[in-house]
């Protein structure tokens, strides 16, 4: 069985849409019209299954506070660990159209909303869709972050991004992340507007203070999940450990024969029976969270401002889970740069009440779903996609494989 298969039997689509009926066109909408379920779908062009909504996780110290982020990162092994940097860095993963080449009704109904025609347009290089994002600059000098998708040629880029405008509406004052303003559907295209944040993708290899503001924001957004906010649960949120059963567990596949196996190096290749069990102890491991989690976690979905201090963006994939998760997918690039992960993972707050392995579980589970992904990712996504599947891939692989003494 293909992994497209393997996903289609597993995960069902559903369409997002504004206010429970499809969107009329040339009409915009507020926030606050945006209290429907939306698409359980896809991440990197696969769907996942849920309850109602979306999709998955995905790559990622220094710290920020007394006893948990808060102590500088050392390199691991005294130094010595070689880094590993990304094949594509991740401020210049995307591949998206320039604001010239929007349909004209649009680019007018998108001026109208922001109250004066737009000037200039810096587009968005992070990201690994080719949907519209850009920060516009208007002829009154008002700014506003902007994400665009054609309902017929992107049907799934505008769930999400209708998903999107969903979650950050119910999200509790006071985080770290770009509040919504408004959506819009005109000329068969769906708009999403934010506050523009004015920051920065964090640089690699990570610079101590913006790795330091990272995870203690994190820290912060990980206290305020923890309640759930009910307007939140309304969106019939999916939980990590379905997630965790219906499409990021793969070694299984693997071992059973429905799926090929990945390339590996060759000290791990007969380490298939234990990456096996590990990744199964995920779903259990994740079904007595409560709180909720980013679901995406990855440092090309962080911002450091002005001030240095840390936003977190792209918000489709929230659900419920443990942030033990959220944080191992985040340090992924701190482990490809040589720091002690391992350490920043134990003291971090998020990791509190994990079980011992719990860091195990993830990286075995996220190393079979990138290497498997790398090989079906979607003709719609960014071409630098694979690579980075493959890349995340091969550090969960080889966090993992240090951790078991397996090399």
């Amino acid at each position: 069985m293909s992994s497209g298969s393997r996903s289609a039997s597993r995960a069902t689509a559903r369409a997002a849409t504004a206010c429970g009926s499809p969107p009329p066109p040339a009409r915009a909408r507020s926030i606050n019209c945006q209290k429907s379920s939306v698409l359980m779908a896809w991440q990197s062009g696969r769907p996942r299954a849920a309850p109602a909504p979306p999709r998955q996780a995905r790559r990622v110290a220094g710290a920020g506070r007394r006893g948990g982020a808060g102590r500088p990162a050392t390199r691991q092994h005294g130094g010595v660990t070689p880094t590993s940097p990304p094949p594509v860095p991740y401020h210049a993963t995307a591949r998206r159209p320039e604001w010239a080449t929007l349909p004209a009704a649009l680019r007018t109904a998108i001026g109208d909303r922001l109250g004066a025609p737009v000037v200039a347009a810096r587009v968005a290089g992070a990201g690994f869709t080719r949907g519209f994002a850009a920060v516009l600059r208007t002829a009154a000098g008002g700014r506003a972050f902007v994400k665009a998708a054609a309902t017929a040629a992107q049907p799934r880029l505008v769930d999400w991004y209708a998903r999107e405008a969903a979650i950050l509406d119910r999200l509790p004052a006071g985080l770290p992340a770009p509040r919504p303003r408004w959506t819009l559907y005109e000329a068969g295209w769906f708009a999403l507007c934010l506050d523009a944040v004015d920051g920065h993708t964090p640089r690699l290899p990570w610079d101590p203070t913006e790795l330091t503001a990272t995870l203690t924001g994190y820290a912060d957004v990980a206290a305020a999940l923890a309640g759930a906010p009910a307007g939140l649960r309304e969106l019939g949120l999916p939980h990590l450990a379905d997630l965790a059963r219906d499409d990021i567990l793969w070694w299984g596949e693997v071992a059973a024969g429905r799926e090929p196996a990945p390339p590996l190096p060759t000290p791990l290749r007969d380490r298939l029976p234990e990456l096996v069990a590990l990744e199964s102890r995920l779903p259990a491991y994740a079904a007595g969270a409560t709180g909720l989690i980013h679901g995406d976690l990855r440092l090309d979905n962080v911002l450091i401002d002005g001030a240095g201090r840390a936003w977190f963006c792209d918000w489709t994939w929230l659900c419920q889970g443990p942030p033990w998760f959220d944080l191992v997918t985040l340090l992924l690039t701190a482990y490809a740069d040589g720091l002690d992960a391992d350490a920043l993972f134990a003291r971090h707050p998020a990791s509190a009440g994990a079980p011992p392995d719990a860091l195990d579980a993830s990286l075995a589970a996220l190393s079979g779903y990138f290497l498997t992904t790398a090989a079906s990712a979607p003709g719609t996504a960014s071409p630098h996609l694979p690579a980075h599947q493959r890349w995340s891939g091969e550090q969960s692989l080889g966090w993992l494989a240090r951790r078991q003494g397996w090399t």
